[in-house]
């Protein structure tokens, strides 16, 4: 046996010695590099078969080539026992033990204006009224006209509306123009539905109706131009102002507590008459007076009235059978009195750090 021959033995059985250290992909990579890499310990070995005697240079090729596959093949079974080894390893570190607690689950909460728009709904359904819901889209004709204010009524700059191209609604006819057909609105409050449900249902009723409302109006710390308003009615026979006050006052008691006192003074709405606001005694200062209600003690909650007859007859009912009240909250500013807020804009504002405290 040549000298290269037998450097060529020396060099399988270490290599296979080696081989059998290594415990990972990493030291398998470095030994393939080492051994049968283009600049492998083997590979220079190849490289003196040249330099033999050419009577010796096919039996030390042979050795060579044996060589090789021995390592190849040896590689190969290691390759596959580490793999095998390391997925088994990795299986075991991923594995779910299911006898174990899930993780916990961070349910979602009700926005703060569900909540008291909630809270508002469960007391006056405790007094006997009826939730219901109308359009977000009204006719200007329900919106304005039937409640008593007509186009040259005043009281139309008291609300700026977002007026709606009809033909966005596909509701106009081919040729037809803007005169053709009343004015499509976004509500600017809930109020229409009196109309639609006095036409609906005959007396005696009595009616809650929640929705959102919309304003073309600049936006500060009281003003939205999107916001939620709750609107009630009672309709029946004999109904008076003193139902009213009962009804509100029972409400104002049952939302902010029992021992509120509540006033009435006299206010102007075109749907309504006459028409009172409704206020509770200041509860940060106990009515003495401080900033959050301008020092006068009270706080204003909604607007109401006895229904205007001119309105009882737009919803198809007679007013000399039949005579009722209405009123309109604001679920925001209820809020903003319960909690001390005082910037409307935060509740659609996203904030978590401000949403999570509700």
């Amino acid at each position: 046996m040549s000298t290269l021959q037998q450097q060529i033995e020396e060099a399988r059985s270490t290599a296979l010695g080696a081989l059998q250290q290594v415990q990972d992909s990493t030291a398998l990579d470095e030994w393939n590099r080492e051994w049968l890499g283009k600049k492998g310990r083997l590979t220079a070995l190849f490289r003196g078969v040249g330099a033999l005697p050419t009577e010796e240079r096919a039996g030390a090729g042979q050795a060579i080539n044996v060589a090789k596959v021995a390592l190849e093949t040896a590689f190969e079974d290691a390759r596959q026992g580490i793999s095998a080894g390391e997925t088994e390893q990795r299986l075991r570190a991923e594995a779910v033990d299911i006898t174990q607690p899930g993780r916990p689950t961070h349910a979602g909460r009700l926005h703060i204006i569900t909540q008291t728009t909630r809270d508002v709904l469960r007391a006056f359904r405790d007094m006997g009224f009826q939730v219901y819901e109308g359009p977000d889209i009204e006719l200007d004709y329900y919106n304005f006209e039937l409640l008593n204010i007509p186009p040259e009524h005043p009281a139309r700059s008291m609300q700026d509306t977002f007026y709606i191209d009809d033909r966005l609604l596909g509701i106009r006819p081919a040729g037809a123009s803007m005169d053709d057909l009343p004015p499509v609105v976004l509500r600017t409050h809930t109020s229409p539905n009196q109309i639609r449900m006095m036409r609906k249902i005959a007396p005696p009723v009595r009616l809650i109706v929640p929705g959102k409302c919309y304003r073309s109006e600049a936006t500060d710390a009281t003003h939205e131009a999107y916001f939620s308003q709750i609107e009630g009615l009672a309709v029946g026979k004999h109904i008076t102002l003193a139902d009213l006050k009962g009804t509100l006052a029972a409400f104002a008691r049952a939302l902010f507590g029992s021992d509120r006192k509540v006033r009435f003074r006299c206010d102007y709405f075109p749907y309504v008459e006459p028409g009172v606001d409704l206020s509770i005694d200041c509860m940060i200062c106990g009515g003495v007076g401080c900033r959050s209600c301008k020092y006068t003690g009270w706080l204003e909650i909604m607007g109401a009235g006895m229904i205007h007859p001119q309105v009882l007859i737009n919803g198809g009912v007679d007013p000399d059978e039949y005579s009722g009240f209405a009123f309109g909250m604001g679920p925001e500013r209820i809020s903003m009195l319960r909690y001390g807020i005082d910037d409307i804009r935060l509740f659609y504002s996203n904030d978590l750090r401000f949403l999570q405290q509700f």
